[in-house]
C-alpha cells in the first residue's frame, strides 16, 4: 500500500523514450570504412572513460539496434537516459556515459568507399 501522494513507477527507471539522433555533419566528408573504424576505436576504449563494462556493452548493443530493441536494451540494463538520442546516459550508480553522435548514426556527408 502506497502513500496517498505517491505515483506509480514506470518500472524501468529510464523515463525517456529513445529517438533517432538529429542529422549531423562530420568536419570533413568521410567514408563508411572510416566511420566504422572510428566506431570500433570508440567502443574499444569506452570502458577506460569510467563506468561499468556491462553498461558500455549494453549501450553499444543499443546504438547498433533499431529503436524498439534499443529501448528494451537500455531499460533492461537499468540505463537512465538523460538525452533521448543516447548521447548522455547514467547507470543506476550515477556514472555518466557520453556517446558521440558518430556511434549512433551516420553523418550527412558520408561518402562511398573508393
Amino acid at each position: 500500500m502506497g502513500c496517498a501522494a505517491s505515483s506509480p513507477t514506470k518500472g524501468d527507471g529510464s523515463g525517456k523514450k529513445i529517438r533517432k539522433p538529429k542529422n549531423w555533419k562530420h568536419p570533413q566528408p568521410i567514408t563508411k570504412s572510416q566511420l566504422m573504424q572510428m566506431r570500433e576505436e570508440f567502443w574499444d576504449t569506452a570502458p577506460h572513460y569510467g563506468g561499468r563494462k556491462e553498461i558500455w556493452d549494453a549501450l553499444q548493443a543499443a546504438a547498433e539496434a533499431d529503436l524498439t530493441l534499443a529501448q528494451a536494451i537500455v531499460d533492461s540494463a537499468g540505463v537512465i537516459v538523460q538525452s533521448s538520442d543516447l548521447t548522455i546516459c547514467y547507470d543506476e550508480r550515477g556514472a555518466k556515459y557520453e556517446l558521440p553522435k558518430y556511434v549512433l548514426s551516420e553523418p550527412t556527408n558520408l561518402i562511398k568507399d573508393s
